[in-house]
């Protein structure tokens, strides 16, 4: 019997629930705990929305803790649920792309949700990529040393174990261990991720300079603790 996801790449949404003083914490200051989750908040919401219009992929949104799927149920709804396993994020990025897989995707990608304003492109190209035979894993770097996703049509534990996680070695590090292991990278474009009050600063700047596309729900918040 042939699965339905078989013609199809996984891209799934790395996300927390959007708790106070549980994510965005390295805002705080300049934000405070309740704008900090709140903002997080409209990140996920305009993750959903340009991955749910990605054609030849299939959003799903890879959540922690376990015990909130219900606050994700009800931020979208039409949305694949996955929950997240692991002790680190290294196991939680493996086990959710090998559970992507085994659940008969071809091929599966892990991409965070700090990056509003990913040019959409970028995931197209990465679903393209993923998926040609010349090519074992892709990345897609972030400017401050780390990847905004990471895929596979085979799951590599060596990328994956024991990383120096939220260090700017991630990404250079991850693409050693591929060469050390003979895995041919396809790499994305670079972009920058939010995580703290300097990238805010930049993603304020690219609002308000007409540079950066969509963030519809970020844009809106900013805007409101502006006035």
């Amino acid at each position: 019997m042939t699965s339905r996801n078989d013609t199809l790449v996984a891209l799934a949404i790395m996300a927390k629930a959007p708790r106070a003083g549980e994510v965005k914490t390295r805002l705080c200051p300049p934000l405070s705990p309740a704008d900090g989750a709140a903002l997080y908040r409209c990140f996920l919401l305009d993750k959903v929305a340009q991955v749910r219009g990605l054609s030849g992929a299939r959003a799903v949104i890879a959540f922690t803790p376990n015990t909130e799927r219900d606050v994700f149920e009800a931020l979208a709804p039409d949305v694949q649920l996955l929950a997240q396993r692991g002790d680190d994020l290294g196991r939680r990025l493996l086990n959710g792309l090998d559970d992507l897989l085994r659940g008969g995707y071809r091929g599966a990608l892990a991409i965070d949700s700090d990056t509003p304003t990913l040019p959409t492109e970028f995931l197209r190209q990465g679903i393209d990529a993923v998926m040609k035979p010349d090519v074992d894993v892709v990345l897609g770097p972030t400017d401050d040393g780390g990847y905004y996703l990471i895929g596979m049509r085979k799951t590599w534990p060596a990328l994956f174990d024991a990383m120096p996680w939220s260090t700017p070695d991630v990404f250079p590090e991850t693409m050693r261990r591929a060469e050390a292991h003979g895995l041919r990278v396809a790499c994305l474009p670079a972009w920058f991720d939010v995580d703290t009050a300097r990238d805010l600063d930049r993603l304020m700047v690219s609002f308000a300079q007409g540079h950066a596309e969509g963030g519809s729900h970020t844009r809106r918040f900013l805007a409101s603790r502006a006035q």
